[in-house]
């Protein structure tokens, strides 16, 4: 769904992902970084958030190395870096090393824009990654994962599970994923009705919501019942990454309405409300503590692990725990 708005080569010295739809972002750094290591297995992926990113941190990455050794260097939410980096990232972008590919990862908006329009001025290859907040955006991604995947769905069935799944990409997806994993031939109505309505966003999103909430034992008790009717551990992985990240958010926001707060986090007014009820317990350290222990689960139901309900139940004990922080 993320479209290349300049160069098609993933390889390109330095590639700008725009845009605040976190699916689209991961996917963007995703496809460099497959690529550069098509192309030497042993790339060197250096993953940073903005604060990591300090002045004289770029040029240090950067400088040779006396292997010649590829390297990806992703750069996370650039339009939040200090005034001395950016001299340095666009000192940079003049000149950039080979062997080396600069991924920025910016919201878009007007802060840091002059770091975009220098990117853009140097001819940086550029991935849309827009904020899909109307229906018929979710309904046109869902089309788009089962022709990506080979698959036929009828628009009905397309419409269906974005009715049953929700406004989360991840969510869409992971859906879009399992019923192509599970079904022959062409997916219709019949079946996503059988496999999401009603159930999975209930389910998935139950165990979410008591483990943010601090509460273990019912998370864990929702967690059984969800496996033993045929959610996917994948759904649920991404219904504990939306909560952890919605905790996440919120509590770096600033205060102001649920109205406001909804326009500028991208929630529904009435999720602010629930998410303010839930991060009383939680700390900074908490969230990265909870957001660690979604990744580990996300790879131990996708291959990385022998046992995806161990890895499930793992990361919603470690997020109970973390919303308890605050409250010793």
């Amino acid at each position: 769904m993320a479209r290349n708005s300049a160069q098609d080569n993933p390889l390109a010295p330095v590639t700008i992902a725009v845009g605040q739809e976190d699916l689209l972002l991961d996917r963007a750094v995703r496809e460099v970084v497959v690529a550069a290591r098509a192309a030497d297995a042993d790339t060197d992926v250096r993953d940073l958030t903005s604060d990591q990113l300090q002045p004289g941190t770029l040029a240090e990455l950067t400088s040779p190395s006396l292997f010649a050794e590829r390297k990806v260097v992703v750069v996370r939410n650039a339009h939040d870096l200090s005034a001395d980096t950016i001299k340095d990232v666009k000192a940079y972008l003049g000149a950039p090393a080979e062997e080396i590919t600069l991924v920025l990862l910016h919201a878009g908006a007007a802060k840091g824009k002059g770091l975009l329009d220098a990117a853009r001025k140097v001819g940086a290859r550029e991935v849309a990654c827009p904020k899909m907040t109307k229906p018929a955006d979710r309904l046109a991604f869902v089309r788009s994962e089962f022709r990506a995947l080979g698959r036929s769905a009828t628009p009905e069935a397309c419409q269906a599970l974005v009715d049953s799944i929700g406004s989360d990409l991840r969510e869409l997806a992971s859906a879009v994923t399992q019923l192509v994993s599970d079904i022959e031939g062409t997916i219709d109505e019949a079946v996503v009705g059988r496999y999401y309505t009603g159930r999975a966003e209930a389910s998935s999103f139950t165990v979410a919501d008591r483990a943010v909430e601090g509460r273990a034992a019912e998370a864990l008790e929702a967690l059984r019942w969800s496996l033993s009717t045929g959610v996917a551990p994948v759904m649920i992985t991404s219904a504990l990454a939306q909560g952890v990240r919605a905790i996440g958010k919120l509590s770096s926001a600033r205060g102001g309405r649920p109205a406001d707060l909804a326009r500028e986090l991208g929630m529904p007014p009435w999720k602010i409300d629930r998410v303010r009820q839930q991060m009383r317990g939680w700390t900074p350290d908490g969230v990265s503590v909870a957001l660690r222990a979604v990744a580990e689960a996300d790879a131990g139901v996708k291959g990385g692990g022998d046992d995806p309900e161990y890895a499930l139940e793992k990361a919603v004990v470690a997020i109970a725990r973390a919303a308890r922080a605050r409250r010793g």
